[in-house]
């Protein structure tokens, strides 16, 4: 039997490094077809997912419990599988320069494990180059072994949208490759018992790892373009939500929309390319350009958001501001790299006192990274200006009304609804003398509807 069939019959197992967003998912998908080793350095990660617990959310607490995914935190069981895969974050540093600490960390950690015939095929984005010009010599190092003769690697980008409920890594086409047309059967073959969509061989190793970080960087740019008309539009006094939805209304308008772009993919995946091709000599004109353009945008929508509350007459040092949502998209609690908290930084250098309300968010995780403690919405009182920064499905559910009460209208007037205010004589003294800034980034609210209501409205 060749490794593929001993993998089918059991004989052999699969085994995940890296049990996060990406890798547990993969884990999960993969044992309810064969066995599975999934291996992660943080114990305390482990033992939650032995607890029948989803930290990431990704699948769900009942899955979890009921998978038969061998969860471990003991490098040396690794060695009870031929067909390894890697799937740890790779982000950047503080230069904004490729921070490959955690994939080389894996390696070694492989290595060290690393049996004679296995297939080690990583998951992580990279820039081109990476896999074998930087971890394959790790890998042969630790393990003593020659690569191409004891061991086989390959590459397959991951493709995972974590919170996305309908595009999973059974029904994205994915992409594999190897370092040899045999390697990359073998990969194919592995990994088609698990998408069902099917897989796409590219031609090499390096062509997978570009194709990659282009997808992303693709992304970045055309919703760096919708953010560089927000500015525009803003100066001009019009609404950018209503010129995209006018414009998309031709068959071939792309529909991306103006916003924050952080997490571990969009926002770091740009900057693996133009480092690679300043290795070579060549420098970015128009990616970095675009990577700017989001980058300030936590920025900008703070310093819009002290303008506002300045026509609203509003005390700036000492002022209250409530944010919705900090991490880096909607329905999932990851906080890495989440723009959020360049408004957040940007607010208190003026001496505002930011309280944030997020369900979703991973509390330690946020604490670890940031410092930052959550609230309650029910906390949220005597407010200068609320922000939604993210649109979680549980914020869809809160109306106007119910924001009103966070701005002090329970202290004005003792009415518990916006409705029951409108009934009073009182009504056009509370609107007139109340002046609400809402800064609805995700465009969550009706505009005219929230003007008509008192609220001095801001958005991308």
């Amino acid at each position: 039997m060749n490794l593929y069939e001993k993998i089918v019959n059991r004989v052999e197992k699969i085994s995940l490094i890296g049990l996060g967003y990406v890798g547990m998912p993969i884990a999960v998908a993969f044992a309810k077809k064969i066995d599975v080793i999934g291996f992660d350095i943080h114990d305390e990660k482990i033992e939650l997912y032995k607890k029948g617990i989803d930290p990431t959310k990704e699948v769900g607490n009942d899955v979890i419990k009921n998978t038969t995914v061998d969860f471990t935190s003991d490098e040396t069981r690794l060695k009870e599988s031929k067909f390894h895969i890697v799937a740890v974050p790779t982000p950047v540093k503080e230069d904004r320069t490729p921070d490959l600490t955690p994939v080389k960390s894996a390696s070694r950690t492989l290595g060290r494990n690393l049996t004679k015939g296995s297939i080690v095929v990583f998951e992580s984005t990279v820039y081109p180059g990476v896999t074998e010009e930087i971890c394959v010599p790790i890998l042969e190092k630790e393990s003593g072994l020659k690569c191409g003769i004891d061991f086989k690697v390959g590459y397959s980008p991951e493709r995972i949208n974590p919170g996305d409920k309908e595009h999973r890594l059974e029904t994205i086409t994915k992409v594999v490759s190897g370092m040899d047309s045999e390697t990359l059967d073998m990969v194919a073959k592995v990994y088609e018992l698990v998408v069902d969509v099917g897989v796409y061989k590219a031609e090499s190793i390096k062509v997978a790892e570009a194709a990659k970080v282009i997808e992303n960087a693709q992304r970045d740019i055309n919703i760096a373009f919708m953010n560089e008309l927000s500015i525009i539009f803003n100066t001009m006094d019009i609404d950018t939500k209503a010129v995209l939805e006018a414009a998309g209304t031709k068959w071939n308008f792309l529909k991306f929309s103006p916003g924050l772009v952080g997490g571990h993919c969009i926002g770091v995946d740009p900057y693996y390319l133009t480092y690679k091709a300043e290795q070579m000599g060549y420098y970015s004109q128009f990616i970095l350009s675009g990577r700017k353009i989001n980058d300030d945008m936590g920025k900008y929508v703070a310093e819009n958001t002290v303008k506002q509350m300045i026509k609203a007459n509003k005390q700036i040092n000492g002022a209250k501001v409530a944010i919705f949502g900090i991490t880096f998209k909607e329905n999932c609690p990851d906080v890495r790299n989440t723009k959020v908290v360049d408004i957040i930084k940007e607010l208190e250098e003026y001496g505002i006192e930011v309280k944030v309300v997020d369900p979703v968010a991973d509390k330690e995780d946020l604490w670890k990274e940031y410092g930052i403690n959550l609230f309650k919405t029910e906390e949220i009182k005597h407010i200068d200006a609320v922000i939604f920064a993210v649109s979680h499905e549980e914020f869809k559910g809160i109306n106007l009304s119910d924001l009103t009460m966070m701005y002090g209208a329970r202290e004005l007037i003792n009415l518990e609804t916006l409705e029951e205010v409108a009934a009073t004589s009182e009504f056009d003294v509370f609107v007139n003398r109340k002046n609400y800034v809402l800064i609805d980034i995700k465009g969550l609210f009706d505009r005219k509807e929230a003007e008509e209501m008192g609220y001095r409205y801001w958005r991308l």
